[in-house]
């Protein structure tokens, strides 16, 4: 006899609910040839899209290539939770703790880059169902209600605008009779659907004169003179500046497998509720939830009043593999389904439409990172472990600066002179990932004591999340 939860996944299509849509435009044709531009731009995800976009709003008459080896949108950037968010850092508890001396900056900075994201969908009538909701985190034992509210008292000590959240108050928002205190930023987080973004980003490139080439693999680069040569399937293309916004795929640039590891990520989303669904769960600011456990779901509704749960079991894949096989995980999606019905048992009988998983490109700091190479005329961001969303925009931004030579106030930032620890080659990377993956478990089990091996890391700067 099934579990009940189970039973909710019958008809679950195992497909992303985001790009699941009609209204996908059509692919750009592959590049066949050789072309010579002043930009290449390597992949089609957010940190891509917003290099082109940007490049071409700073001077329209630079010539800008963008090659994507699937389509637009197809990998993280269109099977997220859609959950925009102004912080740079991977959150206020992260920021504080890797970069206290220049917080302040990045928090007002990641306010501006929300900004600027807001701005640039209005500016090109882009309907990517942006709400700027604000987000609640919400404890589900009493030592997260402790960590957040230490965390809300150091962002009010700096002029934040967190609040703490007690049981009731919490529970006054969403209910669920998992919630013992909460956590409520009002304004630092907007809700997006992924796949009107990433296309929406691809119609004003192309409006600008970007140039983009669908299911166009970057092979190899190799130097040509004073350029830079793109090897490409059917052809190539050749520029000064090259940037990469390749996300877990790190094949053209060899350093960037020690500090970029893919951690799998998988998600449920509901048929739509019910009025009356809606009415007993409340959840009337449509805010992006997430629970403060150490392996923590996060949730949210979309614009026809489906929930989107996804998280908690990070997976890794030994060698760091990435195959469209492991983008279905039955045992994960059962493990989903039961945890969301424990936290809405309200919700009882409500099915699943869909299911699917992708590859995040985690590092060990939680944000990301930038660098460059061939002398400067490439440069690359990547690591954004889960909160790229918004912060791509910024992370796009800061590699124009670089390939570019320009030296301001986001070059010289810490964050960005900086690389977070590299992971240890195999098989001791995969037996340290594991190693960790139990310990958080095992702290969450446990009143959040981390024991010995998580210290460790602590004091090392070194963690593993989704």
């Amino acid at each position: 006899m099934p579990r009940p939860a189970v039973t909710a996944l019958a008809h679950a299509e195992p497909a992303v609910f985001w790009l699941d849509d009609a209204a996908a435009p059509e692919p750009q044709p592959a590049l066949v040839g050789d072309l010579t531009a002043d930009l290449v731009v390597v992949g089609g995800g957010y940190t891509g899209l917003w290099a082109a976009l940007q490049a071409k709003e700073d001077d329209p008459s630079r010539d800008v290539v963008l090659v994507e080896a699937q389509t637009v949108g197809w990998a993280a950037s269109g099977r997220n939770g859609g959950f925009c968010a102004a912080s740079l850092t991977h959150g206020d508890a992260n920021g504080l703790e890797r970069f206290p001396a220049e917080f302040d900056r990045l928090q007002a900075m990641g306010t501006a880059n929300l900004d600027g994201i807001e701005d640039t969908l209005r500016r090109h009538g882009i309907d990517a169902e942006f709400e700027r909701t604000g987000e609640l985190d919400f404890a589900v034992a009493e030592w997260q209600a402790e960590d957040l509210r230490k965390i809300v008292d150091a962002v009010r000590e700096r002029g934040g605008s967190l609040e703490f959240l007690d049981r009731d108050q919490a529970r006054g928002y969403v209910d669920s009779p998992t919630y013992v205190a909460g956590m409520h930023d009002p304004d630092g987080v907007a809700m997006v659907h992924p796949g009107k973004l990433a296309w929406g980003l691809r119609r004003a490139c192309l409006d600008l004169g970007v140039r983009i080439y669908e299911h166009t693999e970057a092979e190899e680069i190799e130097e040509d003179g004073r350029l830079l040569r793109l090897r490409t399937p059917y052809g190539s293309v050749r520029a000064p500046k090259v940037v990469l916004g390749t996300n877990v795929f790190t094949g053209l640039l060899k350093r960037l497998h020690h500090y970029v590891v893919p951690v799998y990520d998988y998600v449920l989303v509901t048929e739509p509720l019910t009025a009356e669904q809606r009415r007993s769960i409340g959840w009337e600011g449509r805010q992006g939830l997430a629970d403060a456990a150490n392996q923590f779901h996060y949730y949210r509704l979309t614009a026809d009043d489906r929930i989107l749960w996804g998280g908690y079991d990070a997976v890794y894949h030994y060698g760091s593999r990435v195959r469209a096989e492991y983008d279905q995980r039955p045992a994960t999606f059962a493990l989903l389904a039961e945890q969301f019905f424990e936290t809405f048992p309200q919700l009882e009988g409500l099915s699943f439409t869909h299911r699917w998983g992708g590859a995040i490109d985690a590092c060990s700091r939680f944000t990301a990172f930038w660098g460059q190479a061939y002398g400067g005329r490439l440069a690359y961001a990547v690591g954004y472990t889960g909160l790229g969303v918004g912060s791509s925009r910024f992370g796009a931004r800061v590699m124009l600066d670089l390939v570019d030579g320009v030296d301001n106030e986001r070059t010289r930032l810490e964050m960005v002179r900086s690389k977070p620890r590299p992971f240890p080659p195999e098989p001791l990377r995969y037996a340290a990932i594991m190693t960790t993956k139990w310990a958080i478990g095992q702290a969450d089990k446990h009143g959040g004591r981390r024991n010995f091996w998580l210290r460790t890391l602590d004091r090392m700067g070194l963690g593993f999340d989704s």
